[in-house]
């Protein structure tokens, strides 16, 4: 799944072009924004691990194990990884702003999928989610420039388990 489709799907959303294309968009497109938006980290995430691990060009690799590796990447554990201080500050920058605004992202997005009050006090604006939106897009970008030697270091530290001797 490509990222930047999901952003762009996100942006539209976000920009009320589901319905009238006037005035301030309704929670529930707003709120999708804020999902598609995680969606695109989580799925770049995922993406990343399965070409490090696997390989990234299908005439290079089983696509069977990719799909598994991609498959593998599990939402709360890579959370908890990200928010990990002590290892994240191992990694270049690039990779340590991902991890934040990852984690930051799917603490929104349960907000936007399971608060049933949309008007209480995480009631979503146009302005924040265009913000989070165009913040993601770049994250993602420079994340995915990240030497390909931390990409792989990282995608091991979302996805398998330490296990001590």
């Amino acid at each position: 799944m490509d990222p930047f489709e999901l952003l762009r799907i996100a942006e539209h959303l976000a920009s009320g072009g589901v319905g009238t294309g006037r005035g301030r968009p309704p929670q529930a497109e707003l709120r999708r924004a804020v999902s598609a938006t995680y969606y695109a980290m989580f799925h770049a995430l995922a993406a990343c691990c399965a070409d490090m691990l696997v390989g990234a060009t299908r005439a290079n690799r089983s696509q069977q194990a990719w799909r598994q590796t991609y498959r593998s990447l599990e939402h709360g554990y890579a959370k908890n990884q990200c928010v990990n201080q002590g290892m994240m500050e191992r990694f270049p920058q690039p990779i340590q702003d991902f991890a934040r605004l990852f984690a930051y992202m799917q603490r929104q997005r349960h907000i936007a999928d399971y608060d049933p009050d949309p008007e209480q006090e995480y009631g979503f604006m146009r302005e924040n989610v265009m913000r989070l939106i165009y913040e993601t897009s770049r994250t993602i970008s420079d994340f995915q420039n990240v030497d390909t030697g931390d990409r792989r270091a990282f995608s091991i530290f979302v996805l398998l388990r330490f296990r001590r001797d």
